[in-house]
This record gives structure tokens, sequence and C-alpha cells, in this order.
């Protein structure tokens, strides 16, 4: 395929959005049914023994759906009218999606500010590298700024690390010849995040390890 080719089968426009409305709605799904089958237990006249765990599954999904739509604002959108992150409340979001998890988030982003694209890009970043880990594993994120420059890493290291061939296609800037949209499209979102503000993104993967590190304008 030319590279003429390649660039006319990537989305762009209304097929982007579509995109990474599809992957959204996929995210939310979950929570959202665990809450409706929730509460259908609480209307349940013959299920009133079943209350407490009724109970504890709105609060659950209730607290994952939170924490998925307070991700999704700064990994996908605008996130309000903020313009810098810190470090710290960037770890908060990524930590509520890992809580409950089997790998183990372990932040070591730099303590200052990050504009809008370099939030968006370690946030993506962070949460691939925690699905890198579908087995459990430990998966480390850290940043360092230096002669204008913020490097952006995260390391996954466990026994079945890997990244699947759509996130090895949407990681490098390449549309998706075969295999799920779902699993290219954030992968592809963070290289277009990283390549529309001037950066590179290098993937290295071994067995049991897997590396992104994203370089970016400081």
């Amino acid at each position: 395929m030319t590279d003429t080719a390649a660039q006319s089968a990537l989305p762009d426009g209304q097929a982007l959005a579509a995109l990474v409305a599809g992957k959204l709605c996929h995210d939310f799904i979950s929570p959202a049914g665990a809450i409706s089958s929730g509460l259908d237990l609480l209307k349940d006249p013959t299920a009133q023994d079943m209350r407490d765990d009724a109970m504890g599954l709105i609060e659950a999904s209730a607290k994952k759906m939170v924490a998925l739509v307070a991700f999704a604002r700064v990994a996908f959108g605008a996130s309000t009218s903020a313009e810098r992150f810190s470090g710290a409340e960037l770890g908060e979001l990524v930590a509520g999606l890992a809580d409950g998890g089997r790998a183990t988030l372990d932040w070591r982003a730099d303590g200052g500010d990050y504009s809008r694209a370099q939030a968006r890009a370690l946030v993506n970043l962070a949460w691939l590298t925690l699905a890198a880990l579908p087995s459990g594993g430990a998966a480390v994120i850290t940043t360092r700024r230096g002669g204008g420059d913020l490097e952006i890493t995260g390391l996954a290291e466990g026994a079945r690390a890997r990244l699947k061939p759509e996130a090895v296609a949407g990681l490098a800037g390449q549309p998706l010849t075969e295999g799920l949209q779902g699993q290219w499209i954030q992968p592809y979102w963070l290289w277009l995040t990283a390549h529309d503000a001037g950066g590179t993104l290098e993937v290295q993967a071994a067995e049991g390890r897997v590396s992104l590190i994203i370089h970016m304008p400081n």
C-alpha cells in the first residue's frame, strides 16, 4: 500500500468522531447496564433478599461510570475549560479506571503542569499500558522533562504483557486492515495526539514487557 493510499484509509472528520463515540459507548454500556440491573432488583418484590447485593452493584457501577466519564473528558474531549493539568489529578483519573483491575498502577508522572495535549497523551498512554496486561502485572508511568522536550513512558511488565495487532497498527499511525475497530481507535488516537502536537510515539515489545514512549514539545 502506498503512503497516499494508507493516508486515505485513515478516518477523518465524521468517521473519526464515529469511531471515538463507538469506543465510549462500548466503555459506558457495561456499568450503565449493571446500574439498570441493580435498579430492577430493587423494584422486584420477589428479590428483596438481594437488596444489599443490588445496592452494592449500583454503587460500584456508578463509581465506575463516573471514573470513565472523568477520564474520557480529558482523554477524548476538551475537559471543561481547563488548559493545564497537574500530574496528581491526571494520576487520579487513571487510578479510577485501574481500581479493581488485575494490573497495578505505579504513577511516577512529574509533578509539574501539563498542557491539554500533553495531558491527553499521558492518560491515553497510561490506560493503554494497563491494557497491555490482561493477566495482571505492573504498569509504571513516568514523565521526564529536559531540553524543551517532555518524555512520557509507559512500561508494562507481566507474564502475558502484549499488544493486540489492532493496537500495534494504531500506535504506528497505520489504518486498520483487519480486526476490531474498537481495539484500534484508542491506540490510533494516542498516535494522532502525539503527532498533531509535533511529537513522536515509539513502541518496544519483548516477552513479558511492553514500552510506550512519547516525546512531545514541553
